[in-house]
This record gives C-alpha cells, sequence and structure tokens, in this order.
C-alpha cells in the first residue's frame, strides 16, 4: 500500500503532539507522583538507547554480520547487569555534584576546562553520525512508504520539525539543573509504543508471512543456508569488539547518560533497570531474526535495513504504520534527549568559559542560548547526512559513533577507579584515539578512495571493509589511547585541586583532606561576593537555594556551616553552568585564605558525614574498623567530663553531651565554629585557656548567669600524623567541681566548727582571766579615792576588754572564714599569719605547752586569702603539735626560691607511717587515733594551697628518731615585698 507524504508527516506530527501532551499533563501534576516516579518508568526511558539503528539497523546488520547484532543488545544488558559495580559510582557522582554530561564528569574530576571542552568537542563529532543516521532513518522510510520525494528534502523537514519538539519538550521553560518528569515520562512512554510496534511487525512476520511458528521452522529447514548466514560472520573474531563498542556506548553516550543519571528521579530504580532494560532488549533481540526471515522468505521490496517496513508492505494493509512508528519512535525520542544533552554540553563547556553570561537575565539568557544551540546541533546533523551522501548504510553510520564512543573509555574507568590518571594523560589519550578514529575511518566514510596506508601499515592493519575494518579500528585507537593516558599520567604531576576531586570520584572515597578558611565570613559576604559575575538577585537566589538546599540559616557565620555553603554552591552552579565555569567562579569570588595564613587539615565532619552515608557499604576489616571508631566516638561523647576537640586553626570539630550539659549549647550549633564565636561567657573563657601557656588549670571560677561555676581545666596538644596536610590540634578537657567545691566548703566549715569545739575550753580560761581582772578592778573602784589610781584601773579594764575583744575576734573569724567564692588574692604577710595561727592554737589546752618558733622574717609577702592561708597554717601546726611530744618545738621557716616562697613546717615527733605517705591529703586519712582526727585536715590543705596555685609536699621521717617536715610553696607578692624592704 503506498501512502502520501503528507499522511506521514502527519502520522510524525500527531505521534510528537501526543507525547508532547504527555509531557504537560505530567508537568502539571495531573498523574500521580508514584506513577511518574515509578522504577518502570525509568526502565522505559531508557529505551532511548533502542534508536532508529535498534529497529531498522539492526535488522540489517544481522542481514550482513549475522549474530553479530547481538553485540548491540548484549552490550546495554551487560552494562545494566553490572550497574551497582560500573553505574552506581556515577550516579552518586551525579547526583552529588549536579553533573548532567560525561563532560561535566571529566571536567569536574580532572579539574580542567579543557577537559570538558574537549570531550564536547570529541562527542559532538562522534554523535553526527548517529544523529543524521535517524534523520536518514525516518526519511528514506517516508520515502519508501510514499514512493516519492527526495529524502534530503524530508530530512530537512523532519529536521526542523525536531527543533520544535525538542525546544518544547526540555528548553520550554525551565533550567538544566531541574529534573523534566514530563520528559521521563513521555521517553518511557514513545519506548512502550517502539517496543509494541517491533513486536507486532515481528508477529506480522511470523504469521502474516509464515502460518507460524512450525511454518517457520520448515522454512528454515528447507532453507538452511539462512542459518549458516546467521552463524558464519562469528568466526571473523570482531563480534568481541562490538560489544565493548555497544557496551561502552550505553554508558557514555549523551542521551543514554542524561537519561540514566541526569533525569534519575529515583536512585533506587537502577536496581530494577539492572534486570529490566536486559529483558526489555532480549524481547527486542528476539525480534530481529523473525523480520529478518520473514523479509526474506516474503521477498520485501526494501533494503535489509527497512526490512521492518517490508514486512508490512508484503503482507498488505496497514502494516508497514508499524515500522514507520517503530522507526519513527526510535529516531524522535533519541534525537530529542540527544540534543537536550548536547546542547548542555555545548552550553556548559563551549559557550559559556568563551563568554559568560552575567547581569539580571541570567536564566532567560542561558534559556534562550541553549534553545539557539538544539537548532545548531540538529542543523549539523542534517549537514553531515547531507556531506556524507545516501550511500551509506544505517549499519556504517551506527558503528562508527559507537566506535567514537570507545574512545572515553580510559577517561572513564581512571575517573572512577584510578585517581592517579591525571589531565594530561585524559588530553593526551583522547587525542591519540580520537585521531586515529577520524583518520581510519570517519574521513573514508566520506572519502573511500583516501585510505592512509602507512598509519595502517604501522598499525598492522591492511585495509578491509567492514566489520574487520570496524574491529581494527576499534581495538587499535582504544589500545593506543589507554596507553598514553597511562604513561603521561605517571610521568606527569597532578595539582592539589586534581587530586582531591579524583578522591571525590573514587569508588567508595572517604576522604577529603583540607579544611581551609574562607576570606567570606557570613552569608551576606557570599551574596555580595557573587552579585558581581551573576547579579544581585541571582546571586541572592542561588545562595538561598543552597542554605534551604543544607537547612542552614540566614545568620550562619560557622566556619565549617560556611565551607558546606561554598560547595553547595559550587554544586548548584554546576548544575547551571557547568562544573567548570561554577568551579572558577567559586575560586574566582569565594576565595580561600592563602595557605601561608592558615593551618590546613583534615576535615573531620565531611569524613564523619561520610563514613555516615557508607556505613551499611562496609565489609569485613572496614566494618570492624568503623564499629571501633564508632565505639571511641561513642565513648568521647558519653563521658561525664566536657571534652572540646579543636582543629589547628581553633575551629571545634568536638563536642561532646558534657559540655551540652554543661554550657547548655548544643554540637549542632557548635561543631564547626570558633572558640570566639560562643555565647557568652564560654568564648572568652575556654579561647584564654586554649592560650593560655598552663596546661592544667585546676579551679577556675567562672559566673554563669548569676551563679558561680568551678571548673578544673585540662587541655592536651594533638600532634599531627606526620605530613604536611595533617596539623595538629588541641583537646579540652573541663571537669565541672561546682558540687565538690560546695562539699569542700561544707567539710571545712565543720572542720573548723571541731577545732573551735577543741579550742572551747581554752578560750573560756584565757576570757576567764581577764574577766576576773575587770571585776577585781571594777571592785576597788569604789574604795579608790585617788584619780590616778581610778585612772589606773579604767585603763587596765579597757586593757583587758581590748585582749577579750581580740579572742572573739579571731575566734569568729575563724569560724566564718572560707566560704565558697575565693576572694580577690592580696598581700598577705607571712609572718604576721603564722604568729595569728600559733596564738589561735596556744589557746587550746592541749597545745599550751607546746613551743611554736616562728623565724619568718616579716618582710616575706604572698598572694593569697588571708583567712584560708590561715587555716592551712593551723591545720599545720596543730597537726605538728599532736605529732609531737611536750617541750618539742615546732619551727616554721621561709625560703624564697624565684617566683616562690618555700614555708618549712618541721617537728620532732613521731613521723609519719609509709602505709600513709602516699595518701596523706586523700579525705577521711588520718595516724590519729579514733575521736582524735577527721582526716579531712590534709585534704582541705591541698585543695587551699592548689588553689592559690601553690604546692604542698611531706618529708617523713627527717632523721632515725622521726620527724616531719612540710613543705609549702606560694607565689611571692614582689610588690608588697617591696614597699615593706623600702620601709
Amino acid at each position: 500500500m503506498v501512502y502520501s507524504v503528507s499522511d506521514l508527516i502527519l502520522i510524525a506530527g500527531c505521534y510528537l503532539l501526543f507525547l508532547f501532551a504527555v509531557a504537560w499533563i505530567t508537568e502539571r501534576g495531573w498523574l500521580p507522583a508514584h506513577w511518574v516516579r515509578h522504577p518502570a518508568v525509568y526502565v522505559l526511558s531508557l529505551g532511548v538507547y533502542a534508536s532508529a539503528w535498534a529497529v531498522y539497523g539492526s535488522v540489517g546488520y544481522a542481514y550482513q554480520y549475522g549474530y553479530n547484532f547481538l553485540s548491540y543488545f548484549l552490550g546495554i544488558s551487560g552494562v545494566f547487569l553490572l550497574a551497582p559495580i560500573l553505574l552506581a559510582p556515577i550516579l552518586r557522582l551525579t547526583t552529588t555534584y549536579q553533573l548532567s554530561s560525561l563532560a561535566d564528569l571529566f571536567a569536574f574530576r580532572y579539574r580542567s576546562r579543557l577537559a570538558g571542552a574537549m570531550t564536547t568537542i570529541i562527542m559532538l563529532i562522534g554523535v553526527l553520525p548517529l544523529l543524521a543516521l535517524q534523520l536518514k532513518a525516518v526519511a528514506e522510510s517516508i520515502q519508501i512508504l510514499s514512493g516519492t520525494a527526495d529524502p534530503r528534502d524530508l530530512a530537512a523537514g523532519f529536521c526542523l520539525m525536531m527543533v520544535i519538539f525538542a525546544i518544547l519538550f526540555g528548553a520550554r521553560h525551565t533550567t538544566a539543573r531541574e529534573k523534566h518528569e514530563g520528559l521521563v515520562m513521555a521517553i518511557a512512554m514513545e519506548s512502550l509504543i517502539k517496543l509494541l510496534a517491533f513486536g507486532a511487525v515481528a508477529l506480522l512476520g511470523l504469521y502474516g508471512v509464515f502460518d507460524g511458528p512450525s511454518s517457520l521452522n520448515a522454512w528454515l529447514d528447507d532453507h538452511p543456508e539462512m542459518l549458516a548466514r546467521l552463524y558464519y560472520p562469528l568466526q571473523d573474531g570482531t563480534w568481541h569488539s562490538m560489544i565493548m563498542a555497544f557496551f561502552v556506548s550505553a554508558v557514555v553516550l549523551p542521551h543514554m547518560f542524561y537519561m540514566a543519571f541526569t533525569e534519575n528521579m529515583n536512585p533506587r530504580a537502577l536496581i530494577t533497570a539492572s534486570w529490566a532494560l536486559p529483558l526489555m532488549f532480549l524481547l527486542m533481540a528476539l525480534c530481529v531474526p523473525v523480520i529478518l526471515w520473514a523479509a526474506a522468505a516474503g521477498n520485501a521490496p526494501t533494503p535489509p535495513d527497512y526490512y521492518a517496513l517490508g514486512i508490512g508492505m508484503i503482507t498488505g494493509g496497514h502494516g508497514a504504520v508499524l515500522g514507520y512508528i517503530a522507526g519513527l519512535a526510535g529516531a524522535s525520542g533519541m534525537l530529542i534527549v540527544a540534543t537536550l544533552a548536547l546542547s548542555g554540553m555545548c552550553l556548559n563547556h563551549l559557550v559559556l568559559p568563551a563568554s559568560p553570561l552575567q547581569g539580571q537575565n541570567l536564566y532567560r539568557n542561558l534559556l534562550w542560548t541553549r534553545r539557539i544551540l538544539i537548532a545548531a546541533i540538529l542543523a549539523l546533523a542534517y549537514l553531515f547526512y547531507r556531506f556524507s551522501g545516501t550511500e551509506h548504510t544505517l549499519v556504517e553510520l551506527g558503528v562508527l559513533t559507537f566506535v567514537a564512543t570507545l574512545q572515553f573509555v580510559p577517561g572513564l574507568i581512571g575517573a572512577l577507579f584510578w585517581p592517579s590518571g591525571n589531565r594530561n594523560g585524559l588530553f593526551a589519550g583522547l587525542l591519540v584515539g580520537f585521531i586515529l578514529w577520524v583518520m581510519l575511518l570517519l574521513v573514508p566514510i566520506a572519502y573511500p578512495n583516501w585510505q592512509f596506508q602507512p598509519l595502517m601499515e604501522l598499525l598492522g592493519m591492511r585495509f578491509q571493509t567492514g566489520a574487520s575494518q570496524w574491529h581494527n579500528v576499534a581495538i587499535a585507537s582504544v589500545t593506543a589511547n589507554a596507553l598514553v593516558y597511562a604513561i603521561v599520567s605517571i610521568v606527569t604531576p597532578m595539582s592539589r585541586s586534581e587530586k582531591n576531586a579524583a578522591e571525590a570520584c573514587a569508588v567508595d572515597s572517604l576522604r577529603r583532606p583540607y579544611r581551609w578558611e574562607l576570606e567570606a565570613k557570613s552569608v551576606d559576604d557570599f551574596i555580595d561576593a557573587m552579585s558581581q559575575p551573576l547579579g544581585p538577585i541571582t546571586a541572592t537566589r542561588e545562595v538561598e537555594m543552597s542554605l534551604r538546599d543544607l537547612h542552614l540559616p540566614r545568620t550562619e557565620t560557622r566556619p565549617y556551616a560556611l565551607r558546606r555553603l561554598r560547595d553547595q554552591l559550587e554544586t548548584n552552579l554546576s548544575g547551571l553552568l557547568g562544573p567548570s565555569v561554577s568551579h572558577q567562579l567559586i575560586d574566582d569570588h569565594l576565595p580561600y585564605l592563602p595557605e601561608e595564613e592558615q593551618h590546613s587539615s583534615e576535615d573531620i565532619q565531611f569524613i564523619e558525614s561520610r563514613l555516615e552515608q557508607y556505613r551499611d557499604r562496609l565489609s569485613g576489616l572496614a566494618a570492624e574498623l568503623d564499629g571501633l571508631r564508632r565505639f571511641h566516638r561513642q565513648t568521647l561523647l558519653e563521658l561525664p567530663m566536657g571534652v572540646i576537640s579543636l582543629g589547628a586553626d581553633r575551629e571545634i570539630i568536638g563536642w561532646n553531651r558534657a559540655m551540652e550539659s554543661l554550657t547548655g549549647i548544643t554540637a549542632e550549633d557548635t561543631i564547626g565554629s570558633r572558640l570566639a564565636d560562643l555565647d557568652p561567657p564560654w568564648g572568652d573563657f575556654f579561647t584564654r585557656f586554649s592560650h593560655d601557656d598552663n596546661a592544667h588549670q585546676p579551679q577556675q571560677s567562672l559566673e554563669v548567669e548569676n551563679q558561680t561555676r568551678w571548673l578544673s581545666l585540662h587541655k592536651s596538644e594533638v600532634m599531627g600524623a606526620g605530613t604536611a596536610e595533617q596539623a595538629g590540634g588541641q583537646v579540652l578537657v573541663i571537669e565541672d567541681i561546682t558540687e565538690l567545691r560546695h562539699m569542700e566548703a561544707h567539710l571545712a566549715h565543720n572542720e573548723r566548727l571541731a577545732s573551735i569545739g577543741r579550742l572551747a575550753a581554752g578560750v573560756a580560761h584565757e576570757i576567764g582571766n581577764p574577766v576576773t581582772a575587770i571585776a577585781c578592778l571594777t571592785q576597788n573602784l569604789d574604795e579608790d579615792s585617788d584619780p590616778e589610781e581610778q585612772q589606773e584601773a579604767c585603763d587596765q579594764i579597757l586593757e583587758q576588754t581590748r585582749r577579750i575583744t581580740r579572742i572573739v575576734e579571731s575566734l569568729v573569724t575563724f569560724s566564718h572564714s572560707g566560704g565558697i567564692k575565693l576572694s580577690e588574692q592580696v598581700p598577705v604577710n607571712l609572718c604576721d599569719t603564722v604568729d595569728e595561727a600559733i596564738s589561735l592554737l596556744l589557746l587550746d589546752p592541749d597545745h599550751r605547752q607546746q613551743p611554736f618558733e616562728n623565724h619568718c622574717p616579716a618582710s616575706y609577702w604572698v598572694k593569697g586569702d588571708p583567712q584560708r592561708l590561715l587555716q592551712v597554717f593551723i591545720n599545720l601546726l596543730g597537726n605538728a603539735a599532736d605529732a609531737s611530744e611536750h617541750q618539742q618545738p615546732v619551727t616554721v621557716h621561709c625560703e624564697p626560691r624565684g617566683d616562690f616562697l618555700d614555708i618549712l613546717l618541721e617537728d620532732q615527733g613521731h613521723g609519719i607511717p609509709d602505709t600513709l605517705r602516699d595518701a596523706l591529703f586523700e579525705p577521711f586519712v588520718t595516724s590519729k587515733p579514733p575521736g582524735r582526727g577527721t582526716g579531712l585536715g590534709l585534704a582541705l590543705v591541698y585543695s587551699i594551697i592548689e588553689e592559690h596555685q601553690g604546692s604542698i609536699r611531706v618529708e617523713s621521717p627527717l632523721s632515725e628518731d622521726g620527724g616531719t617536715r612540710f613543705v609549702v610553696s606560694l607565689p611571692v607578692h614582689r610588690q608588697a615585698s617591696a614597699e615593706e624592704t623600702q620601709t
């Protein structure tokens, strides 16, 4: 049946309008979201790989090269069967860094604009034959069915139609960064129609030409040469190289990369595709020999490439339309997606690097530039079709592209699995492989009589046509490419940025080595910096979008959060402008501080986040090490003492739960900030200690919400791992001893009351004497009439009263001193303090006969709290007296030692037993009989001395007869000592 050209064009137009309606309905949200994101939609959308070559060319390929046609279907099936190994890492990278094409991936991995530009140019030239194939297939199918018209004119009309619909599908009003759910649904529908139509053509041949499977088997028995014709080409050994070509093309072809990774809306769907897509292509592969045999049996009036049309023509009716629709579906879907992908590559790697689009209308300018590129790419495809002529088969044009894609294999393997591969190796390898492809395949297509005989002889090849030539060129070009890539990568160095990108791209990479400081210190600084290249409106929108992606507030100032914001902003701009341009923009306008002005160390938070992501993927030793890491981290988190981990730049990288409880500041609000940025009073307090020379500050007071908190501070410097990139850090340990201080104060008060009890009898005796004297003097006043004697008696009464007052004041002061808060340290005269302690001890009847000798000069002054130091000497002198026999003196001496004054308190008592010496300053340790001591005195003394930044030690015995010496070291008060000396 002959169709008119207008009817066939109308069918094409209605078909494309139907697909556009599907896309429009999807974008309007009229279809349930779970339908749109169903794995089946993703699997069917990947059917875009089955272009017109699959419908027409595969049958022609089977006619010429027998079962070698299976390499086309086995290649894509093989790559998706290995999806968890080969495709999952690429999907991770494209999703994480918003990479929309192979050129984006290479530009990101090799940190080079040239890598992206070279990949784009080679890809564009390499794919042009495949694009031209689609135009040729549709135009010639219309010519065959209509029997009229010039296919070149038909190709021009179809090309114009595809320009319009490609713009409508992918460049209507959205940016390249957004997911095109409507496009994915439309391509899935296109694949379903293509599969059904192609299957219907096979069934038409099976039951229209033959009478079913049994009739087909009988025909094959009568024509054994048909089976032999399929088997014979397998013997030439070209099938394995063609499988490799189709295998690679399933990953790197722009339309496949775009649908498999860029438009992937459900990452888990990749697992479904690993079995469902091979099944779909198996069904198509089964149709190919049936169509071939049916066309041969019915003497189809078409070339082998168009046997799918010929079957319909020999069976009558409208069966030929099925083949036409199948070919139209394959061609239109491939052209739409491929031109969208190629336009994005050209925009990101050719147009923008040469002439960046700036200003207020950035999004509109990008959209119109993309539309122009779509039209230009399709125009180039048409020009290639016109230039290459009509004598080349679909098989030749298709294989030309598939061999070209092999040139990206070494670079892609290096990007994913070889961190040492560098941009120099990529450039050299691509250039060598591409030149061989151009000279040995592309040029002979255009000029069949022009053969590079010397080059072919150098490569050990002889001129051949067909599959043997493709096989030899594929092997030679890829081998040369890989060798050059490896050798150049080994002998040339890599930049630091390229090393970082290589580690980010490596499969299961968990490391990002550097934590640098940004010049920008706030979100507003980000907006100001990006306003110059993007314009203030676009800059604000992009920065706010990145903040939303990271769930960060506009007021964020933490260095760690700002680094994440910078990375996210670069990632978002990568989806809009491409990785090369976005990386250059970020480096130029949001730079890091120069390396000499900062410390560089590992980004612990980034490593932690990556480890959490990979937790379920680890096994064996890696899983055990991760379990050990988590145990140690949990141990730090649950420690009852606060722990702060700082990087070399004093950025907080660890903040445990005890710190959260102590300060009321959560780790989420703290990690990545600086100590000085913490809420008062913690920021200044911890910063001073971090920079202080003392590694230990045992008891420090801090006012928090009008309450005094007591903290013991300790720190330790953490040395790096021995490399320049791994600088050291610091660990602060904070112990809240407020409750302990309250307990100590309570114990001290109890000890003081116990001492007062022991002094009570002596006090009564001391007060009783002056009271008796006062009574006697008062009685004599009535009898004395001499004024002088009365005046003398009054003076004596006043002196006895003052004596009583001094005793009472000393007792009251002693009983109330030593509160929780350490009073401001003042000059304390050591001689006067010891004398006062001795005078109080002499009130005790047990010590009244004890000789005390104070040999401390009056010119020695120390810094401290007078009342608390008085408590120290009362306890030490009292213990010495208790350990001594009557008439054995207790002496006190002083010896200056630099900035400290050593006070030596000696007795000639029985000494301290060896079993008690090491635990002498612990609470409740005493050598006195029961009822004579609480064991708290020396513990209190130790606490007070430590509080005064001093030290205490004991030496016992001093001789064979015993004796004990306590040596107390206290800081000297220089100014008071100097004034006393001058006086």
